[in-house]
């Protein structure tokens, strides 16, 4: 028997479990233990049994960011080079690029996220703007300011918000941390630079001129998207999640079919004109328990889960797209999401949040000196951040 720790989803991973034993013929046998919801619970349970050599651990469904943490210390088994190659054929570069450590894959891409820019078509067309065209951050700040709208972003202080930042400043052209190899007391953090307080200068502005909303400093993924759907919706950044949430809305009567037709979809606001964006990165990707008594079976397993088949039935019916691009071809996707060519096209330009064996504290120093986002200063912020983040990894300093 093989044990597949996963994520909470509405059911596909156990289904996928379920068509991989019966191919397996008696092979092996794939039982699900479900994580806590939130990923940052996910993580520590994991990082824990496995700093106790649980052998029981044989499969998980990973969060990318918390990748080089597990294969940092020896947690993740080593991919064999048949199974990396064959595994990463036809698969987006965002996915790859969260799968990989130390120029090494370490890990199997399963599903991959992104996030797209939606908007309200009739707000596009009252402002003359080409759908066609990338859009800019500025562009949506002018927008909505000038036709008293509200954008539709994540400003509450959560894992939302640095994924905001990071998407903001590798847009810009920077990066978070500047060598993400290095040793604790060593990390060198590339946010109080140009590209930061571009970024900075962004949240700011969306938070002094309450553009966001009054409830921005608590708005998570859920929130921005009702804001979005109601009567000052111009602009939103959000996971493709919202497309079949919408349609089951429409279904059950709580959502007006006009919201639907009057909204589209783009590629992720470019920070600076003519400079493709990079956007977020999100997902799950298969790691296999370094102390596993399974490990070849578990591997074989893998590659099972992550048949572009299994990935394409996941996204038509759990709303979770692939990380192969093949299975952006199948027809059920296609049909259920229309936006499927362009969520493939922003994975291949998609970012992964800083990839580092210290994340957690990354992550928490940036939730703690970005928060709210009209307290954000372009000439202060970046610069307070970088301090504290420095200080809290070389260990002077608490979060």
């Amino acid at each position: 028997m093989l044990t597949w720790y996963t994520n909470p989803d509405a059911g596909g991973q156990e289904r996928i479990a379920g068509q991989c034993t019966e191919a397996a013929d008696g092979a092996y046998r794939i039982e699900i233990s479900v994580l806590p919801r939130e990923a940052s619970a996910q993580r520590e349970q994991l990082a824990r049994r496995l700093a106790a050599r649980d052998a029981s651990i044989d499969l998980m469904s990973l969060d990318p960011p918390f990748i080089p943490e597990l294969a940092e210390p020896g947690f993740l088994a080593d991919v064999p080079d048949d199974v990396a190659e064959r595994v990463s054929e036809g698969v987006v570069e965002g996915a790859l690029a969260g799968a990989t450590w130390k120029d090494e894959l370490v890990t199997i891409p399963f599903w991959a996220n992104t996030q797209l820019l939606w908007y309200r078509t009739s707000v596009v067309e009252e402002a003359g703007l080409d759908p066609e065209q990338p859009f800019t951050w500025d562009q949506l700040i002018e927008v909505a300011a000038e036709q008293d709208k509200l954008l539709a972003v994540q400003g509450t202080k959560a894992e939302s918000l640095t994924v905001w930042i990071n998407a903001l400043i590798t847009s810009a052209g920077g990066d978070i941390i500047v060598d993400p190899e290095a040793e604790a007391s060593e990390v060198e953090l590339g946010l109080d630079t140009e590209e930061g307080r571009e970024a900075a200068r962004i949240i700011a502005e969306i938070g002094d001129r309450g553009l966001g909303g009054a409830g921005l400093p608590t708005a998570d993924e859920n929130a921005s998207f009702a804001l979005f759907q109601g009567d000052d919706g111009s602009f939103m950044v959000n996971w493709p999640f919202v497309w079949p949430a919408m349609l089951a809305a429409v279904e059950a009567g709580t959502l007006d079919q006009e919201v639907i037709d009057d909204i589209g979809w783009a590629l992720y606001p470019q920070v600076t004109e003519g400079t493709d964006a990079r956007p977020p990165y999100g997902g799950i990707n298969l790691g296999v328990g370094a102390f596993s008594e399974h490990t070849d079976l578990a591997f074989e397993a893998a590659e099972c889960i992550v048949d572009p088949v299994h990935q394409a039935e996941y996204f038509a019916s759990d709303g979770n797209p692939p990380s192969s691009t093949e299975a952006y071809e199948d027809e059920a996707v296609q049909e259920a999401f229309p936006m499927a060519d362009l969520i493939r096209a922003s994975l291949e330009q998609a970012a992964p949040r800083p990839q580092t064996p210290y994340y957690n504290e990354v992550s928490a120093g940036l939730q703690e000196t970005w928060h709210p986002p009209s307290a954000v200063d372009p000439q202060t912020t970046p610069a307070r951040s970088a301090e504290l983040i420095t200080a809290v990894l070389r260990g002077e300093r608490l979060l």
